[in-house]
């Protein structure tokens, strides 16, 4: 009979960042009321070995708090799309559907900071942080467009920013409806403005 492989165990770190993603999908299903059981099911451990690496279930909850609205892997995928695309239009569709998707995603946690972050004095700050540096990113993505752009790409990515919540976010829109605005429009209109093409097209025309 053959004997059973044992798995080597994790090193705390280790663990501590399995749990805390194993955390984070149910965290934006069920928020705070998800249970250490549900947590220790989808990370394949006992519930008790939690508790070997986080004080309390709160600290847990926190830390996947914190992990879901980390900009680094956006900015990681951000960087990623200006070596790949070269055309502006196509630059700016990928990011869009990148962070629109992110956003979707955490969009549920948007009320978890103020029951659990309470005691996390850094948090507002982290979360502020994390803004400025996606605004960077995509300010980098549109530099080498610099030249053929209004405003400045640290500006464009503030609008872009502000076009995705609304899509994203009902009431970021005070009551306006954008659901039905997709990833194209969200671009055509940042760089294009309101202004369907046929109007644009006739503004231009020289009277006869």
């Amino acid at each position: 009979m053959m004997k059973r492989r044992r798995i080597p165990a994790m090193a705390p770190e280790e663990r501590r960042a399995a749990l805390i993603a194993a955390t984070i999908p149910l965290l934006r299903e069920h928020g705070a009321a998800v249970s250490t059981r549900q947590i220790a099911e989808a990370a394949g451990v006992a519930e008790g070995t939690i508790f070997g690496v986080f004080p309390d279930k709160a600290s847990l909850l926190r830390a996947a708090v914190v992990s879901a609205f980390d900009p680094q892997p956006a900015l990681d995928a951000l960087a990623d799309l200006g070596t790949r695309h070269t055309e502006l239009r196509t630059r700016l569709r990928e990011a869009v559907t990148l962070l629109r998707s992110r956003m979707s995603a955490n969009a549920n946690l948007m009320t978890a900071p103020r029951d659990l972050m309470a005691d996390d004095a850094d948090f507002h700050e982290r979360m502020l942080d994390g803004r400025r540096r996606l605004v960077g990113g995509i300010a980098a993505l549109v530099e080498p467009d610099r030249h053929r752009l209004r405003r400045s790409p640290e500006a464009a990515a503030q609008l872009l920013l502000m076009l995705i919540a609304v899509t994203v976010h009902r009431g970021f829109g005070h009551g306006a409806d954008f659901d039905d605005m997709d990833d194209e429009e969200i671009v055509s209109t940042l760089l294009d403005g309101l202004l369907v093409a046929s109007v644009v097209t006739d503004s231009t025309e020289s009277p006869t």
